[in-house]
């Protein structure tokens, strides 16, 4: 039974016993009726609004579930397109130094470079046909 029911079966109380007459007693029984009923009121509102505010907070919740979800996806795609990619890498020996010399494919784009422990310049040169083997 709610807040509101009970206040109104308690109206039906008093007013089954005669209560809302003239005398002292009957004037307060009345007021605390009355201000009970506004009481009751006055949850059943707050009722509605915690209801309310609950199914705003589940979809604010379901959007904060989509944001993050995007954000740590690209966050972990970008950890996973780092430059030093194992796979992105390639090894080559100084032809001066006999130094290895680990490279990404953007130096090996460049086509030349100098070695970073002789200073020797080093070129590279690709076949279409070799890539396609790996």
């Amino acid at each position: 039974m709610t807040v509101s029911e009970k206040v109104a079966y308690l109206k039906g109380l008093a007013e089954g016993l005669g209560i809302g007459g003239e005398t002292k007693e009957d004037k307060m029984f009345t007021a605390i009726l009355e201000a009970l009923d506004v009481i009751a009121e006055e949850i059943d509102s707050l009722d509605e609004n915690q209801l309310d505010i609950g199914e705003e907070l589940d979809a604010l919740s379901d959007d904060l579930a989509d944001v993050e979800s995007i954000v740590y996806d690209e966050w972990d795609d970008d950890e996973d397109e780092c430059c030093c990619d194992e796979d992105d890498m390639f090894s080559v020996v100084c032809p001066a130094c006999n130094e290895e010399i680990t490279l990404d494919e953007s130096v090996l784009d460049l086509g030349e470079i100098e070695c970073p422990n002789c200073g020797e310049k080093l070129e590279f040169e690709f076949d279409e046909d070799d890539e396609e083997e790996d």
